[in-house]
Parts: C-alpha cells; structure tokens; sequence
C-alpha cells in the first residue's frame, strides 16, 4: 500500500512545495486566513462592540484615524475599525455561501447535462444559456427586491446567477471523462448511473471545481458590496462593506476614512482570493504534478 500511495505523496509535496515558493500565492492565503480570522472572531477582535451593537457616541463624531481610532470615527461617533471586522462576517460568509450553493447547483445541473446528453442536455444547457443572456448583478438586483432585505434572501438571489459557469465547466469535464476506462469498466461491472458520477466521475474533476470557487469568492463578496452598496442587501444598523460605503459617501472627501476602509476591505478581500485561486490552480492542475 505504501508503495502505491507515495509516488502520489511525492507528488502532492512537490505541488506544496511550489505553493509555497510563489510568494504571491501564499500572500493571498495569509490574506484570506487573516479575513476569516476576523469574520469568525467578530465582535470579540472589536476594540469597540458596543459601537457594533449600535451604541452612538456624538462626542466622537467623525473623529480622524489616531491611536484610539485606529481607522477614525464615522458620522455617530463609531469606531469604523470596529465596523469593518464585524462587516467581515457578513461580507466574506455570504460571498462563500454564495459560491457554495451556486457551485452545488452548477455540478449537478452539468453533471446531469454531461453524463445524460440529448435533450437533457439540451433542455438544462439551453435555460443556462438564457440565464448568460441576462447580466447577474442586474438578476440578483431584481430578485433581491422582489424578495426583500435580509441576508438569505440576498444569497439566494446572487446564487440564481451564479451557477451557469459551474454547470458549463462540469458538463464540459464529465462528457470527457464518461468515455475514460475506467468508467467504462465500472458501467460493465453493472456500476449505476449514481454510482458513476458521484463515486467515479465527479471525483476525478474536483479540482477544476475548487479552483474556480476560490476565483469566483472574491467577485462573490464583491457582488455582495454591491448590493448592500445600492440599499438592496444588508441594511444598517448592521455591518455590512457595501452598506458601510453607502453611509459614508456623504462624507467624501473631507471625512475620507469612513469610506477608505471600507473599500480596502473590500479590496484586500478580492484581492486575496485571486491570487489564492491562482495558486490553487497551479497546485491542482494535473499537469503542474508531473
């Protein structure tokens, strides 16, 4: 058994061994590690939650960064770094709720397009087509209004427009592999339609899966700003990236800080995650293993 599995090992450590000598690679982990430290943490890593709870302090107002606050004050004398850890939460766990359920839609849309073809391929490939037609921010703009306020229903309405690109990959993955060997040896043995693609095709292409949900988080969370941004998301009082923007564009330009951190959390957020998912891609791509 060892013998078996330690040319893989050797492999699999090669592949660490390159993540870890692209700086840029492992500069995006430690910032999405960093994010999610501070989304799981929330108001406990808060120098000030009770301004996350809602408490104004008028006798602060729009104070400028400093050694007590650190990122400045907003319009009701609350601590924006304060903010901006707990918008974390929000922001960064919504957007990889989005990706989750849009990918888990995706693959079983694709998988059922791909192994089945005909028309069910036809049928489900031709709805995602009509989604593509329509841009997503303005589908998830429209269902997010229709639905209401509220933090589900705002997944929900991102996720309808995120799936396609997850269904097309897979689709296009699982037609390649149902023709292998190995399928076809597991369909003599009387293996199920079940049984091949959740126990042998689906597995065998989870990589490109993984790479492009870490690509699509950052554009998740961002999609998520946008529509807090525009008041169809989170609403104040609660700690939202978007909604904390929305605030504090009023300010602009003399009150500059309430808005800057904001936008750089967004910013760094995006920024991580794209360069994690490079990574990723170089670490899971088959042929970077040899």
């Amino acid at each position: 058994m060892s013998a078996t599995l330690h040319p893989r090992v050797e492999a699999w450590q090669r592949a660490f061994y390159r993540f870890r000598q692209s700086w840029v690679s492992v500069l995006g982990l430690l910032i999405v590690l960093a994010l999610l430290v501070l989304a799981i943490g929330g108001e406990h890593l808060a120098p000030y939650p009770q301004h996350i709870r809602g408490m104004v302090d008028t006798g602060a107002r729009l104070l400028p960064p400093s050694a007590r606050f650190w990122f400045g004050t907003n319009e009701l004398g609350q601590d924006v770094f304060s903010l901006v850890i707990a918008g974390a939460r929000i922001s960064l766990l919504a957007g990889m709720a989005v990706v989750a359920v849009g990918a888990a839609f995706g693959v079983l849309v694709g998988a059922l397009a791909g192994f089945f073809g005909g028309w069910v391929d036809e049928v489900l490939m031709r709805i995602a087509d009509l989604k593509l037609t329509i841009p997503g921010l303005i589908l998830a703009m429209a269902v997010a209004a229709a639905l209401g306020p509220g933090i589900g229903n705002m997944i929900f309405a991102i996720a309808l427009s995120w799936w396609p690109g997850y269904a097309r990959l897979v689709r296009g993955e699982v037609m390649a592999k149902r023709e292998e060997t190995f399928v076809l040896a597991s369909r003599a043995m009387g293996a199920g339609t079940g049984r091949l693609l959740w126990r042998h095709i689906l597995p065998n292409i989870v990589s490109p899966i993984i790479v492009k949900m870490s690509l699509d988080a950052g554009f998740a969370i961002l999609t998520v700003a946008s529509l807090g941004f525009i008041g169809i998301g989170v609403k104040p009082p609660t700690p939202e990236w978007g909604s904390l923007l929305s605030v504090a564009r009023v300010n602009m330009p003399d009150y500059w800080w309430t808005a800057i951190f904001p936008g750089l959390a967004i910013f760094l957020a995006v920024f991580g995650f794209n360069l994690l998912g490079d990574g990723l891609r170089d670490l899971l791509d088959p042929k970077a293993r040899r």
